[in-house]
């Protein structure tokens, strides 16, 4: 639809300010200075945008091309409340000081949301005394550099998301931060250690924390850390350790979904969630004997899993619904003796992806079919050529079943072109 009116006329340029004001604030900054200086109206209109993002995208331009342009926004920006601020800069080493200066300016520009991913940059003081700030998003690229030195006191009083990496000294740097915003509710917290460093990492005192996820990476040797988990309003948490790191649930008593990845969870920590609604698991070290999980209604396995480990998953899940497997990988069938309870009441949708047509998935799929007596619906995606997709869907719709009114979805493969997914739902 044009903007340009039957007499001529320009109907953009007879908007509201604000109006306007919005409309530039929705655009990448630089595609908002060029509209503005293009316009007599709006030649200064850019001045009052409320949300600034700049980024590197363009390799024509140079760093000092970029520093100078993000220096002439900042200097000129007369908004008086700052919405946000994006700096992402994945190939340009902007200077520090330019860096540490744009989100000085922005905090006394009383800035809500900061997202802030540049390869080298030291945080101003200023930062950490901000009460505006919202949401705060850092993430240095760089394992080397020196960006985290969290004064003290730090006081964020309106903070409720912190999404940050830390990679020097992360038990002082991370916590120091934490400690000073007494409302937080979301936390994401990737931690990558390059040297010994004997630290319990506690998580408790923080009341309103909601969402947690916690990622801790071995960068070259380290020793094994102890986390405890301490957070009654937890609902969401995420787990990812490289570390080998040894968790304590002591208590997560609103605990509703979480997503696991790491060979060294133990047992104690599974009986730690095992409240949850949601489960969604990874790599995994074999437990023989699994909790059992009352509540949990979604199930989910991502990377390769063997058709064995998820029946006995499915054996300590006796409510669930919704299984969703990535990618079965081939070992030799052996049908257990009993059936999971979960298959004769309640488990109602499956969802394979990745599936090559082995021998064992399909012996795995003619176990669930024949014994999933309330199944509605079942969906696999091929990884395979097309030429073995017809005569594979064929011998899966062959398979008896427990439910009469189960239906199979069928997804094609990605080695198709566009023209040749195959697409269909059988009904039976």
């Amino acid at each position: 639809m044009s903007s340009i009116g039957e007499n001529g006329d320009d109907r953009l340029s007879g908007l509201p300010e604000d109006t306007i004001s919005h409309i530039l604030s929705l655009m990448p900054t630089k595609y908002a200075v060029r509209t503005s200086i293009l316009s007599k109206r709006w030649r200064y209109s850019w001045m009052f945008v409320t949300n600034l993002d700049f980024d590197d995208i363009h390799p024509f331009h140079s760093k000092i091309v970029l520093s100078k342009f993000v220096d002439r926004v900042m200097e000129n920006c007369k908004s008086p409340q700052l919405r946000s601020l994006r700096l992402h800069f994945s190939s340009k080493r902007v200077k520090r000081a330019s860096i540490s200066s744009w989100i000085d300016k922005a905090v006394r520009l009383n800035v809500s949301e900061l997202d802030i991913q540049v390869l080298i940059f030291k945080l101003p003081l200023s930062l950490f005394t901000c009460k505006t700030l919202t949401k705060l998003r850092i993430d240095d690229g760089n394992l080397n550099s020196r960006v985290w030195e969290c004064p003290c006191p730090v006081n964020l009083p309106c903070l409720k998301t912190l999404d940050i990496a830390v990679h020097d000294n992360p038990f002082v740097n991370a916590f120091g931060l934490i400690r000073g915003c007494p409302i937080l509710e979301s936390l994401s917290l990737e931690v990558s250690i390059d040297k010994e460093e004997e630290r319990y990492y506690i998580f408790n005192n923080i009341p309103t924390l909601k969402r947690l996820k916690l990622i801790l990476e071995r960068v070259f040797f380290s020793v094994t850390k102890q986390v405890v988990l301490n957070l009654p309003n937890l609902e969401y948490l995420f787990v990812g350790d490289s570390l080998g790191s040894v968790f304590v649930v002591e208590d997560l008593p609103s605990l509703v979904e979480a997503s696991v990845s790491s060979y060294h969870m133990c047992l104690e920590f599974l009986k730690g969630i095992s409240g949850v609604k949601s489960l969604t698991i990874d790599t995994f070290t074999f437990i023989p004997a699994l909790p059992i999980f009352p509540n949990i209604k979604h199930l989910r396995f991502t990377s390769f899993w063997y058709s064995g480990r998820v029946l006995q998953f499915l054996e300590s899940c006796p409510e669930l619904k919704h299984l969703c497997i990535e990618e079965l990988t081939g070992e030799h069938w052996i049908e257990p003796n009993l059936v999971p309870a979960c298959m004769l009441t309640t488990l109602t949708t499956i969802k394979i992806s990745s599936c090559k047509g082995r021998e064992p998935e399909i012996e795995f799929l003619e176990y669930m079919l024949r014994n999933a007596k309330v199944l509605r619906a079942v969906t696999i995606s091929w990884e395979i050529y097309q030429i073995e997709e017809k005569r594979l869907c064929a011998k899966v719709l062959e398979l008896p079943r427990a439910s009469r009114y189960c239906d199979i979805h069928f997804i094609g493969s990605r080695y198709h072109s566009a023209s040749g997914y195959l697409d269909f739902e059988i009904h039976v």
